[in-house]
């Protein structure tokens, strides 16, 4: 055999075993231009488009095997315009997002010493159940002025 047709085997081997390597060197390089779960999710789709299996995807990309399935069954629906956004709007809304202002303007009128007695009032004036560790997070970022 000669030469040319050894070689591509010998790159392919080097360059599977540097794998993990070459996709954090990309990933590094996006991360230039995009935020960081942007950039592992493109180099994911990419190598799950090519055929790479699940775990060695999540291995190489930083992501977990169960995000790696969740973005494979996305890619088969043709939902990929929606992978490539990123956003907070995960998670439930706040239950006293609107609600603060007329809190603040509540505990300033009236004289409550506990955090369950603010918790009660908060239910009994705006139908919010909230739990003692949420008001005393909402009290904290009341007097800090946030």
């Amino acid at each position: 055999m000669d030469r040319r047709s050894i070689a591509p085997q010998e790159d392919a081997l080097r360059l599977a075993a540097d794998f993990v390597q070459i996709t954090e060197t990309i990933i590094r390089f996006l991360q230039m231009f995009l935020t960081n779960t942007l950039a592992k999710r493109i180099v994911a789709m990419i190598l799950i488009a090519i055929g790479i299996k699940d775990d060695r995807v999540a291995a190489s990309v930083g992501l977990s095997e169960r995000s790696i399935w969740a973005l494979r069954k996305a890619m088969v629906r043709d939902n990929i315009d929606c992978l490539l956004k990123v956003g907070s709007s995960s998670g439930r809304p706040r239950k006293a997002k609107d609600l603060e202002s007329a809190i603040a303007e509540e505990l300033e009128k009236n004289n409550y010493h506990t955090r369950q007695q603010v918790a009660d009032m908060i239910f009994e004036k705006f139908g919010v159940v909230m739990s003692v560790s949420t008001v005393g997070r909402l009290l904290k970022k009341t007097a800090s002025g946030d």
